[in-house]
C-alpha cells in the first residue's frame, strides 16, 4: 500500500514540474548528406572536365564533393544521336551525372542558364537572367555549405573564351561575397510559417575561392596558386589521376563520340601512350587563387588553413577606381566590366593581360566597344581615329561626335577583318600572330585617350 501510495506522489509531483525540467528537444539542423568541402561550378556537361583529375586526387584526401553545372549545354553539338535544343540538355546532363558517378559523386545540380554561344560575357549573364540564376546559386551554396569553390577563371583570354565559362565565374565570385550575407535573399533565411513554406538555410561564408582559365596563354598564371601532377596513383582505384579523368569523359559521347569511338579501339599500352602533355590528359593542373579568407601561401594546398566550422561573413574589399580627367576615352564592353567587376570583389590580384585580347574567326567584323566620358561643363565634339594591321579597314564608328555635358557615351568602332591567309603579315591559313588595334580619341586638339587590343586570327573562334 505504501508503495503504490509513493508511485502516485511520483507521478503526481511530475506532472507539477515546470515545462523548464523537461527533456529538451533538439531543433532540426542543416542536412549533413549535402555538406561539401568542394563546390564545383562549371558552364556545361564536360567542363567538369577540367577539374576531374584534381577531384580524383580529393577524393583519396576524403573531401567531399558537389558540382553545379550553370546550364544544359543545349547549343552544343551531337555527335551521338538526332537530338537536339532541350532534348539535347537533357541528354547532356545524363552525360554528367554518369560521368562525376563513374568518380563517385553523386550530388550534382543543374541551373536554368541558356547555352550562349559567344565570348561576352556580358551577353550570357543577360541570356542567363543574372539576378535569377544568382539567386539559385546561393541558395545551393547555403544548402551544401562549400569551404572551397572551383569555378572558370573570370576574364577575356586568347582560347577558346567561352562566355559561358566567363559567366558561371562571374556568379560564383558573386556567389562567394553574397551567401554569407544574411541581408541577400533574405527570403531564404526565414523560417517556414503556416501559409508561406519558407526555406529555412543560413548564411554561409565560403572560405576560399580557386580558378582555373579558359585560355591558352599559360605563362600568367604560373606561380598563382597551386599546381597537381596528374600522373600519380588514385589509393581508391589504383590507377593514375589523369586515366581516372579519361575514364569519366567518355561518358560525354554527344560532345567527342569520334574522339571516344578511337580511345574505345585502342589497347591499354596504346592509352598509356596518350600520358603526354601534348595529349592534355597528362598535363599538370594549374589554378589560380582569388580570395583566402582563412589565410595561407599562393600557391600552398587548396585546403592549407581551412578547419571545420563556419567563418564569419566578410564583406568584400572593394578598390577605388582609378582617377581619371574630366574628359576621357576607355574600353567597354567585357573589358571594361572585368576591371570594375576585379576592384568590386576584391581581385585585383587576378592575372589578366594587358592589352586585353581576343581571337576571332577572320573574315568577319571586329567590334571595339568605347567609353566617351565628359564630365566638364559643356558639350564635347570628339574625334575618334583608328590604327589598324595592314589589310584590315574600318567599316563604322570613326570621325566626329558630340557628347552632352555632364555625360557618359557608348561608341562602337567596327573593323573589318582578313582571312588568316589574307594576312600579310603572315601566310600560314592555321594560325596568325595577334595584332593590336587602337582606337584613339581628340578633342580640342589633345588626345582624351586610347583603346587598345590585341586580336589574333583563327579559321574558326566562337562569334565576338
Amino acid at each position: 500500500m505504501l508503495r503504490f501510495a509513493g508511485r502516485l506522489l511520483t507521478v503526481f509531483l511530475t506532472t507539477l514540474l515546470p515545462a523548464h525540467a523537461q527533456e529538451p528537444k533538439p531543433l532540426p539542423q542543416a542536412d549533413e548528406r549535402y555538406k561539401t568541402d568542394i563546390l564545383v561550378v562549371v558552364a556545361h556537361p564536360d567542363d567538369e572536365a577540367a577539374v576531374t583529375a584534381y577531384l580524383a586526387r580529393a577524393l583519396d584526401e576524403h573531401r567531399r564533393i558537389a558540382v553545379i553545372f550553370t546550364t544544359r549545354g543545349s547549343s552544343g553539338e551531337n555527335q551521338a544521336g538526332a537530338e537536339q535544343a532541350a532534348a539535347l540538355g537533357a541528354v547532356r546532363e545524363i552525360e554528367a551525372r554518369s560521368a562525376l558517378t563513374t568518380l563517385g559523386i553523386n550530388n550534382v545540380w543543374f541551373l536554368s542558364g541558356k547555352d550562349t554561344a559567344s565570348q561576352n560575357v556580358l551577353l550570357s549573364l543577360a541570356h542567363w537572367d543574372h539576378a535569377e540564376t544568382l539567386e539559385e546559386l546561393v541558395r545551393l551554396v547555403r544548402l551544401t555549405r562549400p569551404e572551397v569553390i572551383l569555378t572558370f577563371l573570370p576574364g577575356t583570354f586568347i582560347g577558346e573564351d567561352h562566355g559561358d565559362h566567363q559567366a558561371c565565374g562571374v556568379l560564383a565570385t558573386e556567389a562567394f561575397d553574397l551567401a554569407g550575407d544574411p541581408v541577400v535573399f533574405p527570403e531564404q533565411l526565414a523560417g517556414p510559417m503556416k501559409r508561406l513554406p519558407l526555406e529555412n538555410l543560413r548564411p554561409w561564408q565560403v572560405k576560399k575561392i580557386y580558378y582555373f582559365a579558359d585560355a591558352e596563354r599559360e605563362d600568367i598564371f604560373r606561380g598563382k596558386g597551386p599546381t597537381y601532377s596528374v600522373k600519380e596513383i588514385s589509393k581508391l582505384s589504383q590507377k593514375p589521376y589523369w586515366r581516372m579523368a579519361l575514364d569519366a569523359f567518355r561518358a560525354h559521347q554527344t560532345q567527342a563520340k569520334s574522339y571516344l569511338d578511337k580511345i574505345a579501339q585502342m589497347d591499354e599500352a596504346q592509352i598509356e601512350k596518350m600520358a603526354t602533355p601534348e595529349d592534355g590528359w597528362a598535363e599538370d593542373q594549374h589554378y589560380v587563387l582569388g580570395k583566402s579568407l582563412v589565410g595561407g601561401s599562393v600557391t600552398g594546398d587548396i585546403f592549407e588553413r581551412i578547419a571545420p566550422g563556419a567563418i564569419p561573413y566578410a564583406r568584400p574589399e572593394i578598390t577605388p577606381e582609378p582617377a581619371h580627367p574630366d574628359l576621357f576615352l576607355e574600353l567597354a564592353g567585357p573589358w571594361s566590366f572585368y576591371a570594375d567587376f576585379r576592384r568590386a570583389h576584391g581581385l585585383t590580384n587576378l592575372p589578366h593581360p594587358e592589352p586585353p585580347e581576343i581571337a576571332l574567326q577572320g573574315h568577319g567584323t571586329l567590334v571595339i566597344p568605347l567609353w566617351i566620358h565628359n564630365r566638364t561643363a559643356k558639350a564635347q565634339e570628339i574625334t575618334l581615329s583608328a590604327t589598324l594591321p595592314a589589310g584590315w579597314t574600318v567599316e563604322n564608328g570613326t570621325g566626329k561626335f558630340m557628347v552632352a555635358a555632364k555625360q557618359t557615351a557608348a561608341a562602337q568602332v567596327e573593323v573589318s577583318l582578313p582571312a588568316p591567309d589574307e594576312n600579310p603579315a603572315e601566310k600560314t591559313p592555321k594560325k596568325t600572330e595577334p595584332q593590336d588595334v587602337t582606337v584613339g580619341g581628340e578633342a580640342n586638339g589633345q588626345p582624351i585617350g586610347q583603346a587598345r587590343l590585341r586580336v589574333e586570327l583563327r579559321k574558326r573562334a566562337l562569334p565576338q
